[in-house]
């Protein structure tokens, strides 16, 4: 049962938190982490069980048990954003294959304002916070664009 579990909270992380997932990995941690989350659901297994619970509904009952503190997804929320307000850097993101790798810094970059904002599941619908994180990742594009156009300026120079 706790393979199972850890083999869907990887999962879970891999498309919702891509962002931990690779600070875990570049901190050697990835599976210490799965393993240390999994057992919290120790006592919800046992009690699930006992009540005759089917194996499916322990697990599903458990992974949303274990994933509570995950949720919302900044990544997804990001993705959203990015997605609807900014379409063309998205497709330029996703055609380029640096999407997911340049949303992990957006996440980064926006994490303050999610946190004074502090940006949860009973909020997540809020408009302020919205555009709160769209202003910041419009920022954080338009840094790239600029630091973009700086490199290509003395890529230009270099080769004269």
């Amino acid at each position: 049962m706790k393979e199972i579990l850890i083999g869907k909270l990887l999962e879970y992380i891999r498309d919702n938190n891509p962002d931990i997932l690779f600070d875990l990995e570049a901190k050697d941690k990835l599976r210490v982490w799965l393993y240390d989350k999994v057992s919290t659901a120790g006592p919800l297994i046992k009690q699930l069980k006992n009540s005759s619970r089917p194996e499916y509904i322990i697990v599903e009952t458990c992974l949303q048990e274990i994933t509570k503190e995950l949720r919302p997804s900044r990544y997804n929320y990001i993705l959203n954003i990015l997605e609807t307000e900014f379409e063309n850097d998205y497709k330029q993101l996703l055609q380029s294959g640096l999407l997911q790798h340049e949303v992990v810094n957006m996440i980064s970059f926006c994490n303050s304002t999610f946190d004074d904002l502090v940006f949860a599941e009973e909020n997540e619908d809020n408009q302020f916070i919205r555009y709160a994180i769209t202003g910041a990742v419009s920022e954080y594009l338009e840094s790239n664009r600029v630091n973009e156009s700086v490199s290509n300026e003395l890529q230009q120079s270099a080769k004269t």
